[in-house]
């Protein structure tokens, strides 16, 4: 694990913006942030870790004038709310950086002059849809919906968000981003990871950068809470062209003192949510590319923290602050949640159950039972001190080593590809491992000859020294944990002996006299209790009239559209698809394939069609399916599998591990088509 001097390595969270508290779902973005960092300082890197606050805009006039202040204090109010849960969470964090900070806004000025001596910015009148939600201009064809009068003359719309544009009209600086649309489009195709998962990348690509980008309006005259334009002060400088170059003012760029910009520059890891992907890998690259600056190494859009019932929303009584949590169950039960319970990249539902399931199984009855168990067995059996590593003397031995060996290469990789989730199940399999090692050896056993005395030695050093790399392990997500569990072993938590490069077997230290009585790290909670107790939380977040909205009726706008990683397509490309109700004539086994079904279908054709399908495992007997009607996708191009012909594909539906046919009422002809 020896890593080159002088590494660095430059990982930023998105600026967040201070309309409201921030909830788990924002948290869970940092400790990802925070985890990367962790990992990277431990594994010998220089690591510069940024993230703050995008301060501008006329959604925090508006939110100022609501209460009564001016937009300078109520964002230094939401500056410090931030700073504060980032404490609770132990961020750690180099620099937060703010929009409203002096030296920041005058590098966004010195940047759009730049740009507009340049050509890449030009004064023109906008006029188009906005959201002030989303500070974005959508153009009619970009809108979800869109209203019409009775003339059919179109008078507001939705956004993509799900919020409600106005119209506006006015004078506004454009930036040239069709200008730079191929060159990034080449970098995507020669820079495949640029883009993470490759999902996010063939959603810009094929809805945003294909269908040709617009110019792109960077000012705005109809408020004035943002940087004014040095040129021309009726205009203040448009959101994100004021809040993406924070990635390179907080390193120092065009200031006197840029050494930090010339040490860590390009980004290694800017990491986002899947909302502001766009933003990030189209107008970023390009205004970069505008800048002639080196573009970042990757960008990763990661899924949402949902609710069951969808997004977190104060009116449905969902949000959960992690404040809460951390008061009530410690911050490395929260930290370990987030980390292990979501695959990083796709969406993941948080749920009071699922959160307390975590703490009693994985921390109290598998972790934490383990190290009780181990300190217990050392003091009686060897008054506390277990000495020098013995080498492999039992049966069982052997097999752990192999088990803590693997577990902790296969960590490093997992953590190397951004999967926590998959690192955290290595670290875990080990404790498991470790855990039926005691079964296997039975102390209590060897404890009554003194004949086994070096083999049951050998058994408590191996418990000893095996916790002992699982705290070293479990640092990038864990930051209390490994410390205690460092005290209960009699270590010292030294910079040195918590580093990767002691995660090797045999350096338990001979000396080391285990604590006299062990703590559990980690109580055991009563589960119906606790999930009643957040339940309650979630609850009294809800306002009066909040509470009042919950009875209102059915709002479709509320609804978050689950579609995983599957990029949204438009009505254009799903009337491509024409589906149609066929009948199914036979049905069989392809000879020599396991998976695939061979279906003849009346579909309505000048005689019947063929379809293979891969759902054998499902249908065992597919006889059943004979008689019935179902929809297929008819004008998919035909393949050749198993060397059958298969002329479109039959629908099916996911129901966990089960997979059924679509069938419709027999009434429907054949042929029918769907539409």
């Amino acid at each position: 694990m020896a890593e080159q001097e002088n590494k660095t390595f430059y990982v930023t969270t998105p600026i967040y913006y201070p309309s409201g508290k921030l909830h788990i779902g924002n948290t869970y973005t940092t400790v990802v942030a925070d985890t990367v960092a962790r990992y990277k300082r431990l594994k010998g890197y220089d690591v510069f870790f940024l993230t703050g606050s995008d301060e501008h805009g006329l959604k925090i006039e508006q939110k100022a004038e609501e209460q009564g202040i001016a937009p300078q204090e109520y964002v230094d109010k939401m500056a410090a709310g931030f700073k504060s849960l980032w404490e609770t969470m132990n961020i750690s964090y180099d620099k937060f950086i703010r929009t409203t900070d002096a030296d920041h806004e005058k590098v966004i000025q010195d940047i759009f002059e730049y740009l507009l001596a340049k050509g890449d910015i030009y004064l023109g009148e906008y006029e188009g849809w906005y959201s002030v939600s989303d500070e974005e201009y959508f153009t009619e064809s970009q809108l979800q919906e869109v209203y019409r009068d009775e003339n059919g003359n179109v008078i507001g719309g939705v956004a993509p968000s799900g919020h409600e544009v106005e119209r506006v009209k006015e004078e506004s600086y454009f930036f040239k981003m069709s200008k730079y649309a191929d060159r990034l489009m080449q970098y995507y195709e020669e820079h495949p990871d640029f883009i993470q998962p490759e999902s996010r990348k063939t959603e810009m690509l094929n809805n945003f950068l294909k269908p040709g980008l617009e110019d792109l309006a960077v000012t705005r005259t109809s408020f004035k809470w943002g940087v004014p334009v040095r040129s021309n002060p009726k205009h203040v400088i448009y959101v994100w062209i004021d809040a993406l170059p924070n990635y390179i003012t907080a390193l120092g760029y065009n200031k006197e003192d840029d050494s930090n910009f010339q040490k860590f520059w390009p980004a290694d890891l800017h990491i986002v949510g899947k909302e502001i992907v766009r933003f990030h890998t189209i107008y970023w690259p390009i205004l970069l590319m505008a800048l002639d600056l080196p573009l970042p190494k990757q960008i990763f859009g990661h899924g949402w923290l949902l609710m069951k019932d969808g997004k977190m929303s104060k009116s449905k009584g969902n949000v959960v602050y992690p404040e809460m949590l951390v008061e009530r169950y410690g911050l490395d039960a929260v930290r370990y949640y987030l980390m292990r319970e979501v695959r990083f990249g796709s969406d993941g539902v948080f749920t009071p159950a699922n959160f307390i399931d975590r703490i009693n199984y994985d921390l109290a009855n598998d972790l934490g039972n383990l190290l009780n168990r181990t300190i217990s067995m050392i003091n009686k059996y060897f008054n506390g001190v277990v000495g020098a590593y013995p080498g492999v003397v039992g049966d069982f031995d052997h097999d752990l080593e192999d088990t803590v060996r693997h577990g902790v290469a296969a960590y490093y990789d997992a953590m190397d590809h951004l999967q926590f989730s998959d690192a955290l199940d290595e670290v875990w399999a080990i404790i498991a491992r470790t855990n039926k090692y005691i079964d296997e050896t039975e102390p209590w056993v060897l404890a009554k000859d003194e004949g086994n005395k070096e083999v049951l030695r050998s058994v408590m050093y191996h418990l000893a020294d095996t916790l002992r790399i699982i705290a070293i392990l479990i640092q990038p997500v864990m930051t209390e944990t490994p410390r205690a569990m460092f005290e209960q072993l009699g270590l010292a938590p030294t910079t040195e002996a918590l580093a990767f490069s002691a995660a090797e077997i045999g350096a338990y230290p001979n000396e080391a006299q285990v604590i006299k009585k062990g703590q559990p790290i980690f109580p055991r909670r009563d589960a119906e209790e606790e999930v009643a107790y957040i339940t309650e939380q979630m609850q009294q977040s809800v306002k009066p009239k909040e509470t009042e909205e919950k009875t209102m009726p059915w709002n479709p706008e509320d609804t978050i559209l689950l579609t995983g990683d599957t990029p949204e397509i438009k009505i254009d490309d799903f009337d491509k698809v024409q589906l149609k109700v066929a009948e199914v004539k036979e049905a069989k086994p392809v000879e020599g394939a396991d998976r695939l079904l061979q279906f003849r279908l009346d579909a309505g054709d000048n005689q019947d069609r063929q379809i293979l399908s891969s759902i054998r495992k499902w249908y065992p007997d597919p006889e059943v399916l004979v008689g019935k009607k179902v929809i297929i996708a008819a004008n998919l191009k035909p393949m050749k599998m198993r060397g059958e012909l298969s002329q479109g594909m039959i629908l099916s539906i996911e129901n966990g591990d089960d997979v059924v046919v679509v069938t419709v009422p027999d009434a429907l002809p054949n042929g029918s088509i769907l539409g």
